[in-house]
């Protein structure tokens, strides 16, 4: 599924214009987004949380050269499911 079937969806189920749910379901992602980009935690239950983790520095290989480099500390964002999720997809 990408982000106009997710509309398509949306706008079928809630009885809405595609306009009226692109707004909504872009309103939704951009913030998840911007939560993100604060640092901040986005629980939504019975589907996840959407974490800001910091990965540490750390040295790694140049693939072609071999030679030892250091790789920069950086943040990611990481996704985890509740348990109603897993069940559902469990099946």
């Amino acid at each position: 599924m990408n982000t106009s079937d997710l509309i398509d969806h949306v706008a079928g189920e809630a009885g809405l214009t595609k306009a009226q749910a692109k707004t909504i379901v872009d309103g939704v992602l951009s913030q998840i987004a911007g939560a993100a980009s604060r640092g901040e935690e986005v629980n939504l239950p019975g589907f996840g949380k959407f974490k800001v983790q910091d990965r540490p520095a750390r040295q790694g290989r140049n693939p072609s050269t071999g030679e030892t480099i250091q790789i920069a500390a950086t943040k990611k964002v990481s996704f985890q499911p509740a348990k109603a999720l897993k069940d559902a997809v469990a099946g």
